[in-house]
């Protein structure tokens, strides 16, 4: 593992750790049997059975709000809650520390290659957290399968987070981690025409937005990987109803994001520039082909799907993954989810694709 994510976890959280784990690994009829009443949303997809044991769990735990938290203390709760459901890997090939020459200073980056030997090309990858949180630890596991079963190497970025650094330092911050990419692409062994770019929640709003900057650029991405985006922050994502049937209890509340926000946008107005909110961007013709992933237990599930037609719409090639019975983040549980596995297998397996056919 990098030094710059390498992270031992409190003996309180490996004993939470070693629990959850041997919970959601007890014998697969016996998880299905204890989660047999698992939720149900309104389009009757059930949530996985292991997830909702997980949920339960998690939810029943004192302090896991971390919107109740300072965000000194937030940012250190979620890079712990992700190491404590992170899957293991063995040491890569690659796991080389960088640092990103960027607009208001140095932006620090991460990038992993599984195997030694040639790469298929690169992913350029934004990792979720809503603009205030996450980082290179919170998503070390996730971009590690990415880069494995992708068969890609993975350049993970530490953009500037919020309140500190509010919108759109993290676009900009984006704006210079793909223009650095292609740079250095040659000396990595790779070729700048098989790049993409990808992220997860606020990471995946950031992909959308950046593959709307770069239209008309020499060099384009070959696929805009949209993990659970967020796609619209302005008061019309109000009306979207997965955000309140799944306001409260599926990981990712109304709340946190309400808290989210009041600290990414400076000026609520900053809500209606597409930057912000891809969504509302007059067209999106022109943006790099994308896979859409969307999880049926998530409040931006709507946000997603909403985005995915007017990418339709705009004549976007995009391809929509309904992973139906999961949550928020699933690309944090491929190590305890057969279900959080198979999906992110599926996102791996798309960005393979785009960057072999680029």
């Amino acid at each position: 593992m990098s030094a710059a994510t390498s992270r031992s976890l409190p003996l309180p959280l490996r004993l939470e750790r070693a629990a959850i784990r041997g919970l959601v690994r007890l014998p697969r009829p016996l998880i299905e049997r204890l989660g047999a009443g698992a939720p149900v949303n309104s389009d009757g997809e059930r949530l996985a059975p292991e997830i909702a044991l997980a949920l339960a769990a998690m939810n029943r735990m004192p302090g896991n709000d971390f919107s109740e938290r300072t965000v000194e203390k937030a940012r250190h709760q979620i890079d712990e809650e992700a190491l404590t459901f992170a899957a293991t890997y063995p040491p890569f090939a690659v796991e080389e520390d960088l640092v990103i020459p960027g607009p208001a200073g140095p932006i620090p980056a991460t990038r992993y290659r599984a195997r030694a030997g040639e790469s298929r090309g690169l992913l350029v990858f934004f990792h979720g957290g809503g603009w205030v949180v996450g980082s290179r630890v919170s998503h070390d596991s996730p971009v590690r399968f990415l880069a494995q079963h992708a068969e890609v190497d993975v350049l993970s970025v530490d953009y500037r987070l919020a309140p500190e650094h509010p919108f759109p330092a993290a676009i900009e911050d984006a704006r210079a981690a793909w223009d650095y990419a292609v740079a250095q692409a040659p000396a990595w062994g790779l070729d700048p025409a098989h790049i993409a770019i990808g992220g997860d929640s606020a990471g995946g709003n950031m992909t959308a937005s950046l593959a709307l900057l770069l239209r008309g650029e020499p060099v384009q991405p070959t696929l805009q990987l949209l993990l659970f985006p967020a796609t619209d922050l302005s008061e019309a994502r109000l009306t979207r109803a997965s955000l309140h049937e799944f306001a409260d209890g599926f990981f990712l509340t109304r709340r946190q994001m309400d808290w989210y926000l009041e600290r990414y946008l400076a000026d609520p107005a900053d809500a209606l520039d597409p930057r912000a909110s891809p969504l509302l961007a007059d067209d999106l013709a022109g943006a790099a082909p994308a896979y859409l992933a969307v999880a049926g237990f998530d409040p931006l599930r709507d946000d997603g799907l909403a985005y995915a037609q007017r990418l339709e719409e705009c004549g976007v090639p995009v391809e929509v993954a309904r992973e139906g019975d999961l949550i928020h983040a699933f690309i944090n549980v491929t190590g305890l989810s057969p279900s959080a596995y198979d999906a992110t297998l599926r996102a791996a397996h798309a960005v393979r694709a785009a960057v072999t056919a680029g």
